[in-house]
């Protein structure tokens, strides 16, 4: 997206490349290995820097009189300009990223894998939405999805689950409804839909096998995530745990408990604790997925079905 300064305001564009056939699309250049001696000698870490990462766009040079040194940028700015209406000077407020340009794909002779980038939280996001649009008729408790982004990096900023929207919002409907909004957030429970690691038989000394989730298995309830234990995450009570097992068993979800490996191996967390924070009952549920954070990413069908599934139990409950 592009926020163009106008005569009459700002106007905003969005700009979407590498979707339909025929799109262009754009490449990181990589070394040569047989130029990479010195490279090839650094950690996984370090072997490419951040600010390395240039994107090739163009090498057509501008047939334009205008006196540059750069003919090739005139090129490209002159082709952003004809076709978006963008100036040099809208990239100070533009919001630009470069994403794989896989497609979702089958993966699998017996194809019941789906592959695709994004996985990560696609895979959950998705469903929740769907289950809570094809309910039939209204449920007898508020039934809410709520999709926020910036988790991967705190969940900061205005649409992030740090911030305050979702308390606004649901003080308003207490207000409309004549609730106290205390009341109302205590008796609240929430499923934190996001995914956990699947056990990958190629990197087995990193999980546990006996815990981690595995893929076919249903979609995975993680009592509690974090950094080499349960830093920085929440850890939802037994009570829910056990409400959720009782609810999933009734209904036919299939299921299963998962973690994310090996309790001092690593880690990571999710937006449960920021739920769970506010007072909410709150405990993380989400499909498993191999090649976490990768470009190209894997979760099973059935695992996909089952969070549908699951989700659509857990707004009726």
């Amino acid at each position: 997206m592009v926020c163009r300064v106008t005569q009459d305001g700002v106007e905003t564009v969005d700009v979407r490349i590498g979707d339909k056939p025929g799109d262009p699309l754009f490449v990181i250049s990589d070394l040569l290995i047989h130029l990479a001696t010195e490279q090839m000698g650094k950690t996984l870490q370090k072997g490419i820097a951040a600010e390395d990462m240039n994107i090739l766009v163009g090498s057509k040079p501008s047939e334009s009189d205008v006196e540059t040194s750069d003919k090739i940028k005139l090129w490209v700015m002159e082709y952003l300009n004809r076709e978006y209406g963008i100036t040099e000077e809208d990239f100070l407020s533009a919001e630009l990223s470069c994403v794989p340009a896989f497609h979702a794909s089958d993966i699998g002779f017996d194809r019941s894998f789906v592959g695709a980038y994004g996985h990560d939280d696609r895979v959950c996001s998705y469903p929740a939405a769907t289950a809570l649009l094809d309910l039939e008729g209204t449920p007898e408790k508020t039934a809410m999805a709520i999709l926020v982004d910036k988790e991967e990096i705190g969940s900061d900023g205005v649409t992030g689950m740090q911030s305050h929207f979702f308390d606004t919002l649901v003080a308003d409907l207490c207000r409309a409804d004549g609730t106290l909004y205390g009341e109302c957030i205590e008796r609240s429970t929430c499923l934190s839909a996001d995914v956990c690691n699947a056990f990958d038989p190629n990197y087995p000394s990193v999980s546990e096998k006996r815990n981690d989730a595995r893929a076919n298995c249903g979609v995975a309830l993680v009592k509690y995530t974090g950094s080499r234990g349960k830093s920085g995450s929440s850890d939802a009570t037994a009570e829910l745990m056990a409400k959720m097992r009782y609810a999933f068993n009734k209904n036919g979800v299939i299921w299963q408990t998962g973690q994310l490996g090996k309790v001092d191996q690593g880690g990571g967390g999710t937006v449960a604790m920021f739920m769970a924070n506010r007072n909410i009952d709150t405990v993380d549920c989400g499909v498993p997925v191999l090649c976490m954070h990768a470009p190209f990413e894997v979760i099973a069908k059935l695992d996909l079905f089952a969070a549908y599934n699951a989700f659509k139990v857990f707004y009726n409950m």
